[in-house]
């Protein structure tokens, strides 16, 4: 029985991921494996790649051929060179760190602005003294409220109706004396 280590597709229509395998040779692409020793994904930058180096040896040690594809993984791993006895090659490109998304802005905002004054968002410590005397005017603003409530609900809208009503009253009274200042200024 021929042993190969291949690829196994896995993933959706065009987005390919794939598992490195251990198989017989007369299975099937997707077919059930022996074995499964890695995981490639090329669709992110840098492709991702991850071989347990001690299977990938000893599957190579007793024989299992592997594909093109699978070998050049091996080379970029450098699990070949480690099999073939010579030196291995520099490390794989590894995918950078996220960038906090404040830190980001702050760049941002320094750009913008030539400085920072102050950071976009405040601490949780910070955010938590700033809460602290908000409850304490919350506290006291139901004493406020209170004395409200204590007030008939029947006068509020009339007191309302009387607002509006002088305020009505008052606004012709106030063009009048516009219209006759100037009539006082041609007078005198």
């Amino acid at each position: 029985m021929a042993v190969k280590i291949r690829l196994k597709r896995i993933g959706k229509k065009r987005a390919p991921h794939y598992r490195i395998v251990v198989m017989d040779a007369r299975t099937k692409r997707d077919g059930r494996a022996i074995e499964e020793i890695g995981k490639y994904n090329p669709k992110t930058e840098p492709s991702f790649i991850h071989v347990e180096s001690d299977r990938a040896q000893y599957w190579l040690g007793v024989g299992a051929q592997p594909t093109e594809a699978v070998e050049a993984i091996f080379k970029a791993s450098g699990d070949w060179q480690k099999f073939k006895g010579l030196e291995a090659p520099a490390p794989l490109r590894v995918k950078e760190p996220k960038r906090d998304k404040q830190e980001i802005f702050n760049e941002a905002l320094a750009e913008a602005h030539g400085t920072v004054k102050t950071d976009a968002v405040t601490t949780k410590k910070a955010a938590a003294k700033k809460a602290e005397p908000k409850a304490e005017k919350k506290a006291d603003a139901p004493k406020a409220d209170d004395a409200k409530a204590d007030a008939p609900k029947d006068e509020a809208p009339k007191d309302e109706a009387a607002k509006v009503e002088a305020k009505a009253d008052e606004a012709p009274a106030a063009d009048a004396p516009a219209a006759e200042a100037p009539a006082d200024d041609a007078k005198a």
